[in-house]
């Protein structure tokens, strides 16, 4: 019996509602994601030390955004036997090179803001939150 994911999806295609490089997609695109890739590019921090790099992440999306990009593969989760016990989080090696794809998109929407319609003469320039 083949494997259900390879059935499910036998040459990925991310416009097939039932491949699951679509379900890979959501976790590495969505506003957390993008955040926490970029903000483990060449780094391991701790929970709490990336929930401060990432301004206005709650507490619940890091870490369900964490425990999806873990089941990916994309983060490595270490549990350190300390006290008081505390967990750090770094990128994989396919964990860097998605973050590197992302930062590539977060630089250049940043790099050309000034062209972004959305933005020109809104409240939503520089600073503002969503």
């Amino acid at each position: 019996m083949p494997d259900t994911m390879a059935a499910a999806c036998m040459a990925p295609d991310v416009m097939s509602a039932n491949c699951p490089s679509r379900h890979v997609l959501k976790h590495v695109t969505s506003r957390w994601g993008v955040l926490v890739l970029i903000a483990l590019r060449g780094e391991t921090l701790r929970y709490s030390a990336l929930r401060r790099r990432i301004d206005g992440v709650s507490e619940r999306m890091l870490a369900l955004t964490l425990q999806n990009l873990e089941a990916d593969g994309f983060v490595l989760r270490r549990a350190l036997d300390a006290v008081p016990p505390h967990v750090e989080y770094s990128l994989t090696e396919t964990g860097d090179a998605v973050s590197s794809k992302v930062a590539d998109l977060a630089c250049w929407i940043e790099d050309n803001l000034h062209l972004i319609p959305s933005v020109q003469g809104s409240d939503r320039g520089i600073g503002a939150s969503d």
